[in-house]
């Protein structure tokens, strides 16, 4: 790869060097690893430069494909999968690693990266900073475009949107589609539509095939939504194990979804400065970037306060909740936080139903305080709701109430 003119000579021949290497292990060491996990990062790494060397690669011209390269030296079969799998993370990393060393892919104008790749990046930064969606919603918007852009180039065999059409489309949704909810298909169609407006404005496509995605048919309120009861609610707060720092961290985290009804999204988002202790507060970063205020209770502080003063430790993160293992910084997205209420349920020994998780304590609180005769206003606002369409599907579950409203069969002989 030969790189542009006037490129001193110094920068084509720079080679990655023990140098490169500690400063990696150097930034493992702050992010918290433990010694055993150093030494065996660091044995793949220094044999990666190694074999860099002999190679007489430059600095610039490290890439995925020399990961890939490196990982296959070795027949897979004399290695077990867990250290193919540890040496493709610690190489990842390490590659993101020189890349922000070197100015990121910015800094090497030369070097061809993928179109698929630079046509979701773009979409990215569009989302981003003219629609102004959060990056919860981005990480929910760009898989689907990648799927995308990895079935078309499957098929076609070429990069780029060319060859995108209406049956192209149509083909894709169908196909992904099958067998998935219907939560997923609506998500996937909303993400298509987004993309191909993007796609359109940009100049990247002649017509706007946002119109060629399917509608997902939909009824409101058509289903009752999964709850459990004040028991359940009770069994899983006293059976969380606090007696261990990870314990006292899902114990805060179960209060925060049980009593102020937030979504993991939220929680997984709270940041030390949203937590107002002067004033009883929490700033909540709700959907659309919307900033709520709600009261800090005094059961969920004292969590808070016990889990931050001696179990969170040091880290450079602001996120109040830390992953437990190295990196110590936030969790990545809105799973991790199902993850530990599913542990939380299966502990109390609590049967989950439905699809949700996390969620199911939002409408367990929402169906508590109908049936403890809240109005749908008072439960729009706990629930921060926008509007109070959102929250009449909870009327559902006031089951004593919607007796006394509920008409007669019509007609003799009919159901009772």
């Amino acid at each position: 790869m030969k790189p542009p003119d006037g490129l001193l000579a110094t920068d084509v021949v720079q080679r990655l060097s023990d140098t490169h290497a500690e400063a990696f292990l150097a930034d493992l060491r702050d992010a918290g690893y433990a010694a055993g996990t150093l030494q065996r990062r660091r044995s793949i790494v220094v044999s990666f430069v190694r074999w860099s060397r002999r190679r007489r690669l430059a600095v610039k011209d490290i890439d995925e494909s020399c990961v890939a390269a490196f990982i296959g030296r070795v027949p897979r079969r004399s290695r077990t999968r867990d250290q193919v799998a540890l040496e493709r993370a610690t190489l990842r990393r390490f590659l993101r690693h020189l890349r922000g060393e070197s100015g990121s892919e910015a800094a090497r104008p030369w070097m061809t990266i993928p179109y698929g790749f630079e046509l979701e990046r773009r979409y990215v930064d569009y989302l981003r900073s003219e629609r102004g969606l959060t990056e919860r919603s981005i990480c929910v918007y760009a898989p689907f475009v990648r799927a995308l852009l990895t079935w078309r180039e499957g098929k076609s065999g070429s990069p780029g949107s060319g060859a995108l059409d209406a049956p192209t489309v149509r083909d894709f949704l169908v196909e992904r589609a099958r067998n998935r909810s219907h939560s997923y298909t609506r998500l996937l169609a909303a993400s298509l539509r987004s993309f191909f407006r993007f796609l359109h404005l940009r100049g990247e496509t002649a017509i706007d095939l946002s119109a060629s995605v399917p509608p997902v048919r939909t009824w409101r309120q058509a289903t009752v939504h999964a709850f459990l009861s004040p028991d359940d609610v009770d069994r899983v707060v006293s059976a969380a194990d606090r007696s261990t720092p990870r314990g006292r961290r899902d114990h805060a985290i179960l209060l925060l979804l049980i009593r102020l009804g937030l979504r993991a999204g939220e929680v997984v988002t709270l940041d030390l400065g949203d937590i107002r202790w002067r004033t009883g507060e929490i700033i909540v970063r709700g959907k659309g970037r919307v900033l709520d205020r709600l009261p800090l209770l005094s059961d969920v502080g004292a969590a808070l306060a016990l889990y931050l003063r001696g179990d969170r430790g040091p880290s450079s993160s602001r996120r109040v909740f830390l992953r437990t293992w190295a990196p110590r910084v936030g969790f990545v997205g809105p799973a991790a936080i199902d993850h530990i209420v599913r542990k939380a349920l299966a502990r109390a020994g609590v049967r989950r139903t439905g699809r949700g998780a996390a969620h199911l304590f939002r409408h367990s609180l929402a169906t508590r305080m109908i049936r403890h005769g809240a109005s749908i206003c008072e439960i729009a606002q706990v629930l921060r709701h926008r509007s109070q369409g959102a929250t009449e599907v909870y009327a559902k579950v006031a089951f004593e109430a919607l007796r006394g409203v509920a008409r007669c069969w019509p007609g003799t002989g009919g159901a009772r």
